[in-house]
C-alpha cells in the first residue's frame, strides 16, 4: 500500500532539524510584511540546517535505512525540515545512490522532476549546492537529495546517465551558478548567449551592471538609470 505524509507522524516543527544563525539578511530578503522592495529596512537572521536524528516519521525513517543498507557511505547528512525529507549526499557518492534509489524495488524512485544549483556565499568549503526533487510513482513517496561543492571546485557528477531528463537541468544549473557537472554529454549555456562572462543567478553577481543591447538600443544598468525616490 503506498504511503501518504500524514501530519500525524511527521514532526510537528522545525525544531526537528536543529538550526543555528550564520548570516543576516536584510530588506528584501525579510518575511511576514510583503516588503520585497528592500525600502523597509527589515532585517532577519538566516538559520542554516545542521541536522535531524532517528526516528524522523512517516516513511523518511524507511527510506533512510533501506538507502544506508544499499550504499552505507552514501548518506553525510539528514535533515527533516516543515515535512519535508532532505538526504545530503556527498558528491562522489551521487550517481550510486541516484542508481540505488531509482532501481531498488522497497525504493522505486522512478522520477526525478529537476536539479536547482543554490549558491550559499557563507557555507564555506560547500559554497555550492544541487538540490534534487525526486518522487516514487511506485509508492508514491518523495524524496531531495542534495549534493555540495565548494567554489574552489565546483565539481558534481552528472545524474544523466541515471535520469536522462536532467540534461537541459544541469546545463542551466552550469549557466547560472558555474557548477561543472563532470560526464554530461554537452555541458554548454542554455540560457545565456556562448560568450556571456559570469553566471547571474550567484549572489555574487552584480545586480543589474551590466548594459544589454536590444537591436542597437541599449538599456542601462538599474543603478545608472533615474533614481523616482
Amino acid at each position: 500500500m503506498s504511503d501518504q505524509v500524514s501530519g500525524e507522524n511527521l514532526p510537528a516543527t522545525p525544531e526537528a532539524a536543529e538550526t543555528q544563525p550564520v548570516a543576516v539578511r536584510k530588506g528584501m530578503w525579510s518575511e511576514g510584511t510583503g516588503d520585497t522592495s528592500g525600502y523597509g529596512g527589515l532585517v532577519r537572521p538566516l538559520p542554516t540546517v545542521t541536522g535531524s536524528t532517528p526516528p524522523f516519521g512517516s516513511y523518511f525513517d524507511a527510506i533512510y535505512e533501506r538507502l544506508i543498507e544499499l550504499v552505507p557511505d552514501g548518506v553525510s547528512k539528514v535533515v527533516v525540515d516543515r515535512g519535508e525529507f532532505t538526504v545530503y549526499v556527498p558528491r562522489e557518492k551521487l550517481v550510486e545512490v541516484m542508481q540505488a534509489v531509482r532501481d531498488d524495488a522497497h525504493l522505486r524512485f522512478e522520477f526525478c522532476a529537476s536539479a536547482s544549483g543554490v549558491h550559499y556565499p557563507h557555507d564555506t568549503d560547500a559554497e555550492l549546492h544541487v538540490v534534487y526533487e525526486l518522487q516514487s510513482m511506485t509508492h508514491n513517496r518523495r524524496l531531495r537529495l542534495e549534493v555540495t561543492c565548494p567554489d574552489t571546485d565546483p565539481h558534481v557528477p552528472s545524474s544523466v546517465a541515471v535520469y536522462p531528463a536532467m540534461d537541459w537541468h544541469e546545463r542551466e544549473a552550469w549557466d547560472m551558478f558555474g557548477i561543472i557537472f563532470d560526464g554530461h554529454p554537452h555541458l554548454t549555456r542554455i540560457l545565456m548567449p556562448d560568450d556571456w562572462v559570469g553566471h547571474p543567478q550567484r549572489k555574487d553577481y552584480p545586480l543589474g551592471g551590466i548594459p544589454i543591447e536590444f537591436k542597437g538600443a541599449v538599456v542601462q544598468p538599474v543603478d545608472e538609470r533615474r533614481s523616482y525616490r
